[in-house]
């Protein structure tokens, strides 16, 4: 694939997963704890937040794997 169509295509990717990942946790956020406390809610949207790196950085990855020359 070229880099560059490989750097278009993750980059729509994460967009659209970002999109997505933030929606659903903040549904299933707002239907599970609305009877919770406050450190409970406040633990959930902390690791929800940043549960997406793990992904993103996977789909990263894939996108700069193909960019490099290989001699």
């Amino acid at each position: 694939m070229v880099p560059s169509f490989r750097k278009f295509v993750g980059m729509v990717t994460l967009v659209i997963f970002v999109i997505v990942y933030a929606f659903i946790a903040m549904v299933i956020g707002d239907m599970t704890l609305q009877q919770s406390s406050n450190l409970v809610r406040f633990a959930y949207f902390a690791v929800a937040g940043l549960a997406w790196v793990v992904p993103a950085g996977a789909i990263i990855w894939w996108m700069e794997k193909g960019g490099k020359n290989r001699t």
